[in-house]
């Protein structure tokens, strides 16, 4: 017999992983509702909005279009007459014109920067008070005041990369070789470049850090600072993971660094364990990590659809069908293909810690 102990010691175990399968259930639903408020908008048929994959759980039939949870919660559809074959009907997405197919398309992930958005507004709303970019005061024995950084300097960019939050900083003095960076303040009105400037570091998991050796000040809350800070934080979250794209491309990052739904549910589990109130701004930076990527170029992704519906706008005739279908399955296999291997290399990792 299982006693009340025995099941409450599973169930500490499973909870937060549940959490974060919940998580990814609402990030999808986000997504393909996108998609699905602006076809119904733009007039395109839906025949079926789908969460998960695999084996149908139930299914509603509505008035045009079938509404159906599925076994696998890993992913969902929304599926529109005529979305990857030629249709007659004059409500098909194949018949529309191209800028409605691509608001369509755009829509879902659009909709996740937007819920991102929204994320971020509700983990500021608690705070009394927001960080700035000024450097307030140093710590004792702080080093980079010896090389050229001052008290009211507001950090303006690092590397060359814009600085919009604290967030920026805290990632811009990530992997810094020889603890040196150039950092571009705003000093008395004037646009100031400093080379150089010395941190002291250390290193954790094979990534050394920056330490920060100085405070910033403080901006009180109004209305037109909360606004304000949630715009710069989120457009700090959206800088991050575009840079961190490029960074793991050109090799400041190695594969170790990037994450598939295992490891990204098992650092939501870890997360939710600690308070649920951390999964908020995980939540945030993953859903904007779902609409940026789910934007780039890519077959088989958001964006390379958009690639096509574009060539089409602007050479005024679509590219064959048998093209770009053959072109989105290439693609799909190499992602596939990619996802099983960090899949994979996730899993080892929590096997072997």
């Amino acid at each position: 017999m299982v006693t009340i102990s025995a099941f409450l010691n599973v169930w500490n175990s499973v909870w937060p992983y549940l959490v974060a399968i919940a998580l990814f259930l609402v990030l999808i639903i986000i997504h393909e509702f996108g998609h699905f408020i602006a076809a119904k908008l733009l007039g395109v048929k839906v025949n079926e909005f789908a969460v998960g994959f695999g084996p149908k759980l139930f299914s509603k039939q509505g008035k045009e279009t079938k509404y159906s949870v599925n076994l696998i919660p890993l992913g969902g559809y929304c599926a529109m007459e005529g979305e990857d074959e030629d249709s007659g009907d004059n409500r098909a997405f194949c018949n529309k014109k191209p800028w409605r197919r691509f608001i369509i398309i755009a829509m879902g992930a659009i909709f996740n920067l937007i819920l991102g958005l929204v994320i971020v507004a509700i983990t500021l709303a608690p705070q009394e008070a927001f960080n700035s970019t000024v450097v307030a005061e140093f710590k004792e024995n702080a080093v980079s005041s010896e090389s050229g950084l001052m008290v009211n300097d507001k950090i303006t960019e690092v590397e060359g990369r814009k600085i919009f939050s604290t967030y920026d900083l805290s990632y811009a003095f990530t992997n810094v070789k020889d603890g040196k960076i150039d950092i571009t303040v705003i000093r008395d009105g004037r646009r100031v470049e400093l080379d150089d400037v010395t941190f002291n570091s250390s290193e954790e998991d094979g990534i050394s850090y920056l330490e920060v050796d100085f405070y910033v000040y403080g901006i009180k809350k109004t209305v037109g600072s909360y606004i304000k800070q949630t715009f710069a934080t989120a457009a700090s979250y959206c800088a991050v993971v575009w840079r961190s794209l490029i960074d793991i491309i050109g090799g400041k990052y190695g594969i170790s660094a990037v994450s598939g739904p295992v490891g990204v549910t098992a650092a939501i589990g870890s997360a939710a364990k600690v308070s649920l109130a951390n999964l908020l701004p995980i939540m945030a930076i993953i859903t904007i990590n779902l609409g940026l990527f789910n934007l780039l170029p890519i077959p088989a992704l958001d964006g390379g659809r958009l690639l096509f519906i574009l060539i089409e706008m602007i050479f005024r005739k679509p590219v064959p069908q048998k093209y770009e279908a053959a072109v989105h399955a290439a693609g799909f296999a190499v992602l596939i293909a990619f996802m099983l291997f960090i899949t994979a290399k996730d899993i080892w990792s929590l096997i072997t810690g």
